[in-house]
């Protein structure tokens, strides 16, 4: 891992950006998913999910890879914040990728193919109930906490920029 820097460079901030907005849309159309939408209401909807989590599958291995590789901002603190920080980013980290993965597993293994934008398709496969269920139970915990680690992320981002009136959040945007 690269040594600690004070600021982003573009390339950080762009994958954080993108990766961000894709989780979130994919955790509010999940969300959507488990508690409003039935039947063919949920069709085109389930099916977009379907071809986005694709995309942030590959966006998520990216940013995963440059962020390990490139290390992280060294912390503008040095207490329980920075260690909270931390392990939000591992959590980030981690469902980034097992969000999208448990979730083509789940498609797979339920016999439910997934399309991705008209370019390409991977078909169902064998319906594994078992599989199937380990992965629709992965990726429903996983989406509870992406969305409180989410949550408190922008929370904590939110606070340096307002209360602490740090550079936290100006190194996200290319301005710290």
């Amino acid at each position: 891992m690269a040594d600690q820097f004070s600021t982003y460079d573009r390339v950080s901030r762009v994958n954080h950006w993108v990766v961000a907005l894709l989780i979130i849309g994919l955790l509010a159309s999940g969300l959507a998913l488990d508690l409003f939408l039935e039947g063919a209401q949920a069709a085109p909807v389930r099916n977009l999910h379907k071809a986005v989590g694709l995309a942030a599958l590959g966006l998520g291995i990216w940013l995963v890879v440059w962020r390990l590789t490139q290390g992280f901002a060294a912390p503008l603190h040095h207490d329980w914040q920075a260690r909270a920080a931390h392990w939000a980013h591992v959590i980030l980290l981690v469902g980034i990728v097992v969000m999208p993965v448990s979730g083509v597993v789940m498609s797979y293994f339920g016999g439910h193919s997934i399309g991705f934008f008209g370019l390409f398709t991977i078909p169902g496969g064998p319906k594994i109930v078992v599989i199937n269920e380990i992965a629709g139970t992965v990726h429903a915990v996983m989406g509870k906490v992406m969305i409180a680690t989410v949550l408190l992320h922008v929370l904590g981002a939110i606070k340096h920029h307002v209360i602490d009136k740090d550079d936290t959040m100006k190194r996200m945007i290319g301005r710290g």
